[in-house]
């Protein structure tokens, strides 16, 4: 057989085990070590393993994963999440919708500390659902607000989806995490927006909460301060360029940790529990990666991405149509595939045909990750609406994912503007010092 034909085969068997239920990690270390070792040798195969185990623990940028993560944990421990949507409430609460719409007030600034579209999506369940369902709104508003509003945790920085496109690409994880926090913004107002105009055109969606006079909301702002310190040290650190990313990650966690612990927020269990967590989630994305690049050998080996990126600059469409293709493909790879794994198994494929089509791969990896969101929304292996099922048992999973369909022209609406105003992303990473 030829390598291109291994290399289809090689893909097939990766699909069937992955709708299997195989974690993804797995499944791409066991085809590529097989396909590479089938196109070489068995020596080579185990070469590659080596060296792929040692270059990913070794790669001291990755060293940003497990502190952001770890941020997150403490963050959420030490009550910091639920201030932001007190403070949200009191500002939004009084306008159609105002809950929902300061749901997704409390999602970006959760997201703005963690970086887990996962984590976002859990905790604004438990904070937010209770209040929601008591006031009266519809279940599948404030399910799907919490779905759609906790993928804002891997758009608005720190993101881990942005650090995992850095690693793969090689580009600048700096500049890639400040590319999301415009469009993060952005999407977070399309979000608001969209539950506005729904709750106003029919009011039992989400009937107005009561008016809190603006002494109250100014001094509400007080309970933020401490997720606008945290904000200020990582992503001022970076854009100034106090910080490298893994130093912004570390004075990140470190700052959650000072916090909780003068808040008196954060108990001994929870501290403990945080390195956990931590520790679990960091191993399930090491895994992945290790993966990724024991299956990009093979990859590279079928020849198969530049016959792609031959066949698609022989057709005689012009850029932008290629480029809704591929971005259509994430729609449909995000019905079935996790959100990392995503970015690990396309890039290799993609990426350089990105680069031949002559788009920034800054502004592509933020179109990717809003993408790698609306998957996260969508049936069947829509992450997030998982989770909140996971904490709502009572509402039915098809109700959460009705109730996401219209964030989901939101995100449509974001990516046409990131495509005809490529700045809006582009903006803060250009002047990076």
């Amino acid at each position: 057989m030829s390598p291109t034909d291994v290399g289809i085969i090689g893909f097939v068997v990766l699909f069937l085990l992955f709708l299997s239920g195989m974690p993804i990690g797995f499944v791409m270390l066991l085809v590529g070590f097989l396909g590479y070792s089938y196109l070489v040798s068995i020596t080579a195969g185990i070469s590659v393993l080596g060296f792929s185990f040692y270059s990913t623990l070794a790669y001291y940028p990755l060293s940003v994963i497990p502190l952001f993560l770890l941020m997150g944990q403490f963050a959420s421990s030490s009550g910091i999440v639920r201030d932001l949507y007190n403070t949200a409430y009191k500002w939004l609460g009084n306008m159609p919708g105002g809950l929902a719409i300061a749901t997704i007030g409390g999602c970006a600034g959760f997201a703005a500390l963690t970086g887990s579209s996962v984590a976002a999506s859990a905790t604004m369940c438990v904070v937010a659902l209770p209040q929601m369902l008591k006031h009266k709104y519809d279940s599948k508003l404030a399910v799907g607000t919490i779905a759609a509003g906790g993928t804002l945790g891997i758009l608005i920085p720190p993101s881990i989806a942005f650090v995992i496109y850095a690693i793969v690409t090689k580009e600048s994880i700096g500049k890639l995490l400040l590319a999301g926090f415009i469009p993060g913004l952005l999407l977070a107002f399309l979000f608001m927006l969209t539950i506005y105009v729904r709750c106003r055109r029919n009011p039992d969606l989400g009937p107005p909460g009561p008016s809190v006079p603006l002494k109250e909301k100014i001094l509400a702002l007080k309970d933020i301060w401490a997720a606008l310190v945290l904000f200020l040290l990582v992503i001022g650190g970076l854009y100034l360029g106090i910080f490298v990313p893994s130093e912004a990650a570390a004075v990140g966690a470190f700052g959650a940790l000072v916090i909780g612990l003068a808040n008196r927020s954060l108990s001994r269990q929870d501290f403990f529990r945080g390195l956990f967590d931590t520790a679990r989630l960091t191993a399930m994305i090491f895994v992945i990666i290790f993966g990724a690049n024991v299956f990009g050998y093979f990859v590279a080996r079928t020849k198969i991405p530049f016959l792609i990126v031959g066949f698609i600059n022989g057709l005689a469409m012009h850029r932008l149509a290629i480029l809704a293709v591929i971005l259509f493909i994430y729609v449909l790879l995000g019905c079935v595939m996790e959100a990392y794994a995503m970015i690990v198994l396309t890039l290799p494929i993609y990426f350089p045909l990105i680069l031949t089509l002559g788009f920034d791969p800054i502004w592509y990896g933020v179109l990717m990750v809003i993408m790698i969101e609306m998957g996260m929304i969508t049936p069947p292996v829509g992450l997030n609406v998982y989770v909140v099922h996971g904490v709502a048992r009572d509402v039915p999973l098809m109700d959460i994912f009705r109730g996401a369909l219209p964030f989901v022209i939101a995100m449509v609406i974001c990516i046409i503007i990131l495509v005809a105003f490529p700045q809006v992303a582009l903006f803060l990473p250009n002047t990076m010092k």
